[in-house]
């Protein structure tokens, strides 16, 4: 499989390109083309797409392993609930302490 998958690559390296594998990903996830739909499109067979989305999961994986964009993503929607609870209550209290509590937590945004 992978051994095909090269040949595939040699015999057509311009259209392989990592944004073609990553176009042919997004076309699969967002735009839910079929495997045969990429494939004719791109001149390469339903398992040589495959074989470029599996590798492409676990590219992205792996950066998500290492730069753990995810799980910053998710502080920082906890983060922005919680500022916009403490703006709320701010509105209805007047309370000076709720403005510096929500300032500290901005500013975590800030360093994320």
């Amino acid at each position: 499989s992978s051994l095909r998958l090269h040949s595939i690559m040699l015999q057509q390296p311009a259209r392989l390109s990592f944004a073609n594998i990553f176009s042919s990903h997004e076309d699969v996830v967002f735009h839910d083309f079929s495997l045969s739909e990429i494939a004719q499109e791109q001149g390469i067979s339903r398992q040589g797409v495959h074989d470029l989305i599996k590798r492409c999961d676990r590219i992205l994986a792996g950066y998500e392993q290492k730069l753990k964009l995810v799980e910053k993503f998710r502080r920082t929607q906890k983060m922005a609930g919680e500022i916009q609870g403490l703006l709320d209550e701010y509105t209805k209290k007047k309370e000076p302490d709720l403005l510096t509590r929500a300032r500290v937590l901005a500013g975590k945004i800030g360093e994320e």
